[in-house]
């Protein structure tokens, strides 16, 4: 089972509260158990000194995960975060976009756990990398 970017970012649309979707991200790749979306770069999501938010990275790396469970199972199916660790790499992300690339590294019945990297679309560079464990509720 797969989905499409575009399904993925029906997902998206569909399933997630407007302050996430004010994120920007979008789809770039999905197969089964993996999901790229791309956080786009945008001064509202810079803090002082024009420096990506960490809380903007972290929720990129939330919102990856579902997509990636979603592509896993072939649909979205409620599910809500028990854990997220998240460490930051690098400088500070400053005027790149960021590639979140979410795969899941178990997914049984009722938990799957992923890990997350976040590396910024123009260098390559590894800016934050983050795992999750989520409940999946059906």
């Amino acid at each position: 089972m797969t989905l499409t970017p575009s399904e993925a970012d029906q997902i998206l649309t569909a399933h997630f509260a407007p302050w996430v979707l004010d994120l920007g991200l979008t789809t770039v790749e999905s197969d089964e158990g993996r999901a790229v979306l791309r956080l786009p770069w945008s001064d509202r999501l810079a803090r002082e000194g024009g420096a990506l938010s960490g809380q903007a990275l972290m929720a990129a790396a939330d919102t990856a995960t579902v997509i990636a469970v979603s592509a896993a199972r072939g649909s979205f199916v409620p599910m809500t975060t028990v854990q997220q660790s998240t460490s930051f790499q690098r400088a500070a992300v400053m005027g790149e976009d960021v590639l979140v690339e979410a795969v899941l590294t178990r997914l049984g019945r009722r938990m799957a756990f992923a890990d997350i990297s976040m590396t910024t679309a123009g260098s390559g560079e590894l800016a934050a990398r983050a795992s999750t464990v989520y409940a999946l509720l059906e």
